[in-house]
């Protein structure tokens, strides 16, 4: 999240064990009926495109959570860590 806000994007979320969730907006945000007021759904679809061609596939919309698992690498993280930065800087 900080490498979001470094470029200015309003970001919150969190995570438990490998499951982690975001949103575009001031948080925190704790419920669906909070998330789908104030989350900037436009901006997550731009960034879920702008990571799809820096080559990470994340679940398509920001109310569904992402993984990580056992199968990923210390490279996969910093290879996704490195696209998300450069994604944040696009959108």
């Amino acid at each position: 999240m900080a490498a979001a806000k470094e470029v200015g994007h309003a970001i919150t979320g969190g995570h438990i064990s490998g499951m982690f969730g975001f949103f575009f907006c001031e948080g925190p945000i704790n419920n669906y009926e909070q998330a789908s007021e104030k989350a900037d759904t436009a901006k997550f679809a731009r960034f879920h495109r702008a990571m799809l061609e820096e080559g990470v596939y994340l679940a398509p919309s920001q109310f569904e959570a992402g993984f990580t698992g056992l199968a990923h690498t210390e490279e996969d993280i910093d290879f996704t860590i490195a696209a998300a930065k450069r994604a944040f800087a696009r959108i």
